[in-house]
């Protein structure tokens, strides 16, 4: 008697659970069609997606802009109100897009971009469902911070992967930096606080430190004076100080830089793995640098010049 015959049939797999598995799969068919074009922007069509995104945000953002201006809202607040609707709508079958064609559909909407996409468009809604919380409305300008997708063009991706390693290089050196220049308007507010007293404005240690604050940054609102002739003369030597305040940081994000570009592997790309949707792999990765997961193969499509 063959065994294999008198085996059960297995149980059938629920609705939900085969939606689960669909999303933990690789990529195939239409979803990984969709996703090159969202998430990758080394191809015509996903460059020209990119474009068309951005040029939408700009125009959104125009449209909060116009409708701030009391004369041309009451005028075209009609067509205002449209175009919200419209862009709202637009948005939003994006942002549906973006989570249908990724593997990890939640690790997505609480990424960065993620969550901008949908304080984007919830404004909206909330003013339509919600009574009086149409002052949310304004919070649409955050889709501006979506306008920073365009780093991920090619042109643009080494430059800004430059940057972030040399940020994340230099962290460090200039936390200690701050907590020096911290400690120093420590010093020199309970000093002022010291010299010149309540009846010179400086009625605690913190307003001290706000006046601290304000000089060594050379921004000076002239709210806080000093008075004495001691007073004054601290109040220059901050001065003189605030130049290095602002010199010492822009140094050593330049060293850095110019350390991380003569070490720098040379091109990359806006390929995304599709588990920790990291970008800027090389044109040679096999797996994410970051996660380690495998990355589908890239395909470039060269536009400058003509080429095909």
């Amino acid at each position: 008697m063959d065994r294999t015959s008198a085996r059960p049939a297995p149980p059938p797999v629920p609705a939900y659970a085969r939606a689960a598995q669909q999303f933990g799969k690789p990529l195939s068919g239409w979803r990984l069609t969709l996703y090159t074009i969202i998430f990758e922007a080394d191809t015509r069509a996903g460059r020209a997606f990119d474009l068309a995104v951005i040029g939408a945000i700009l125009a959104s953002v125009l449209v909060a802009i116009l409708d701030s201006t009391h004369a041309i809202s009451d005028r075209w607040g009609g067509w205002l109100y449209g175009a919200e609707w419209f862009f709202t709508l637009l948005f939003t079958a994006e942002y549906v897009a973006r989570l249908l064609c990724v593997r990890r559909p939640g690790r997505y909407a609480l990424s960065f971009f993620g969550v901008i996409d949908l304080l984007s468009i919830l404004p909206t809604y909330i003013a339509v469902l919600v009574p009086g919380a149409h002052v949310l409305i304004d919070v649409r300008v955050l889709r501006l911070l979506r306008v920073f997708r365009i780093l991920r063009l090619t042109a643009y991706v080494a430059e800004f992967s430059a940057l972030g390693a040399a940020l994340r290089a230099s962290y460090r050196k200039i936390a200690v930096f701050l907590s020096f220049v911290l400690m120093l308007i420590l010093v020199f507010g309970s000093v002022m606080y010291v010299i010149e007293g309540p009846d010179n404005g400086f009625t605690s240690i913190p307003v001290a430190m706000y006046w601290a604050v304000t000089t060594v940054t050379t921004v000076g609102f002239g709210d806080i004076t000093p008075k004495t002739e001691l007073g004054r003369l601290i109040s220059s030597v901050m001065m003189l100080l605030g130049w290095g305040v602002l010199a010492v940081p822009t140094g050593i994000v330049t060293a850095e830089m110019t350390a991380q570009r003569r070490g720098w592997p040379g091109a990359v790309t806006t390929r995304t793995c599709q588990f920790c949707l990291t970008e800027g792999h090389s044109p040679e990765a096999n797996f994410c640098r970051h996660c380690g997961a495998k990355l589908p193969d890239w395909h470039h499509d060269t536009v400058a010049g003509g080429e095909g």
